[in-house]
This record gives C-alpha cells, structure tokens and sequence, in this order.
C-alpha cells in the first residue's frame, strides 16, 4: 500500500494535480475576492471563512477527475483490481493521495491567506481545525464521484455536478465553526457535525467507489 501511495503521489504531481495548481487556484480566488467586495475590511472579516473554505472546496474540484483517469488510460487500473489488495484499500489509498497533494497543502496555506482577507486573529486556529478536519471528506467523495464516472470521455463536468451537492454539508458546518468562533459563540455542535460527516464517509465511501469500480471494470 506504501508502494501504490508513493505512486499516486509522483503521478499527482508530474500531471499537473499536485501541490500547485490547487494553492495556484485558491490564491486566485482569494486575491479576487477583495475587487468583487470592495476595501471594505469589516465586511472582508466577516465573509473570510466562507470564502476560505469556498476556495478550498474549489480546488479540491480541480484534480478529481486525474484520481482515476491516468490508471483508466494507461490500462493500470485493470491490473490494479486484480491485486491481492482489496479495491477498498487502492480507492482509499488514492484518496489519501489525492489529499495529501490537494487539501493539506491547502490547510497549511489557508492561514497565510487568510491574511489577504482580514481574517480575525481568533479565526485562524479554528479554520485550520476545520479544513484539517473537512477536507479529507472531500477528497473520499471526490474519489466516489472519480469511480462513478471513470471512462467517461469528457466526464469533469458531470463529475463536479455529482460531487458539488455532496460537498455542501461540510462546506457549511466548516464555515460555521470558524465564523462562530470568531464571533465568540459556541462552536462544539458544527465542529461535531463536520467530524461525523468526514468519519461517515471514510467508513462508507470507499466500499461504494470499489462496488461502482467493479461495475465499471467489467
């Protein structure tokens, strides 16, 4: 399983879906969002967790559809699915893979740009809390969405339009816990929230990705 990770994570980087074009994208949106707004500092404090976990989902969108579709290509992905590894542990591997290229460069980078929003000084250690706790539920959904829609020429489009809907509970209850914090509420109940949902996914998903692989493999 080292082996097939190592792999994912070279493959991820040398197509163009590593660490780059995830932070690239996250820092166009950020840096854009103050022209749409205006100079207005109070009101750029005030949106900046949902901005910042918008963009995060955003990008996390970019290189979903490279999770699957290089092994589809190269023919790698049969070979894979004859492994003595079971389909669940290489579809979890390469959501592991997928996060560790895409959203952890991105919870590392989120304080940094939080700077170019205003962001409150008590919202940083919540947000990375948040994003460190959301985005792995990102990358397991998109790899749901990457086995639904393997060998489909032109498949990005309706890949995001499967994925979106089920990113929007943890883009909320994300958003939420860093905006209550700063707001100085009580912040336990969507930080609560955002864990079951991410624990409910690496539980359930990766057996459904392998059930629909299978289906598509045949």
């Amino acid at each position: 399983m080292i082996a097939l990770l190592m792999r994912d994570l070279r493959l991820a980087i040398r197509a163009g879906g590593g660490f780059g074009l995830g932070l690239a994208f996250f820092l166009i949106v950020v840096v854009l969002v103050p022209f749409g707004v205006g100079p207005n500092s109070g009101l750029l404090s005030k949106i900046a967790p949902g901005i910042l976990w918008l963009g995060a989902l955003l990008s996390c969108l970019l290189s979903l559809d490279r999770i699957l579709a290089l092994d589809w290509e190269d023919g790698s992905l049969d070979l894979l699915a004859t492994a003595p590894l079971p389909l669940e542990a290489i579809v979890t591997v390469k959501a592991l893979a997928h996060w560790l290229t895409t959203g952890l460069p991105l919870v590392l980078a989120a304080p940094v740009f939080g700077l170019l929003l205003n962001l409150p000084t008590a919202g940083y250690g919540p947000l990375v809390i948040s994003l460190l706790i959301g985005t792995p539920a990102l990358s397991v959904i998109g790899t749901f969405g990457a086995a639904l829609t393997v060998g489909l020429k032109r498949g990005g489009l309706l890949l995001s339009l499967l994925v979106l809907p089920l990113y929007v509970p943890t883009l909320i209850f994300g958003a939420e816990m860093a905006r209550r914090s700063i707001d100085g509420l009580e912040a336990t109940t969507p930080l609560l929230m955002l864990a079951g949902i991410t624990c409910a996914v690496i539980a359930l998903l990766p057996f459904a990705s392998a059930a629909v692989l299978r289906v598509n493999l045949r």
